[in-house]
């Protein structure tokens, strides 16, 4: 929940917004993902998300520089979207029945809060361009590029092994 009204006065307001929705969104994902690699049981998707809680403290710190270069708190948002996301996660980690059909609902889920993320990264790049942030910009790009890496190799787990074992499960 926002601490104030959104107030969009000029692009650079727009930018810090976005940023903080970004930080509030990634601070949400570092208490979401150890539950979600604890509720995975395929060896894969359990590295896959343990390796991308280690990417997402990465995402924070770089976040934490950037806000620390622009000398602006990166309180005041909150990422309602990413909360949705983390609660549909959760029904897929409390769900019973089949364990590699979970895990495929697991990654589709986890693949949600991929693309939003890299919506997000990929504005807020834009935006840091446009306003001159050259060195931003390159740093919201990097995250950009290990969000999609991380919904690349969460494609390779589910088509490679978990959707394959989910579908040899049917009756």
């Amino acid at each position: 929940m926002r601490l104030s009204s959104l107030k969009l006065e000029s692009v650079e307001d727009l930018f810090l917004a976005e940023l903080r929705d970004l930080y509030d969104a990634e601070n949400q994902l570092l208490k979401a993902l150890p539950k979600l690699a604890e509720a995975a049981t395929a060896p894969a998707l359990k590295l896959a998300v343990s390796q991308h809680l280690e990417e997402t403290k990465g995402h924070v710190a770089r976040l934490d520089r950037i806000f620390r270069e622009l000398d602006v708190k990166p309180t005041g948002e909150t990422c309602q979207a990413m909360k949705g996301l983390v609660k549909e996660s959760e029904e897929f980690i409390q769900a019973k029945g089949e364990p590699s059909v979970r895990d495929a609902g697991l990654i589709g889920a986890a693949q949600r809060v991929e693309h939003y993320e890299m919506a997000g990264y990929g504005t807020a790049r834009t935006l840091a361009k446009r306003l001159g942030f050259q060195e931003i910009a390159s740093m919201l790009q990097q995250t950009l590029e290990e969000e999609g890496e991380a919904d690349r190799k969460l494609t390779a787990v589910a088509e490679n092994e978990v959707n394959v074992r989910a579908v040899s499960t049917v009756p």
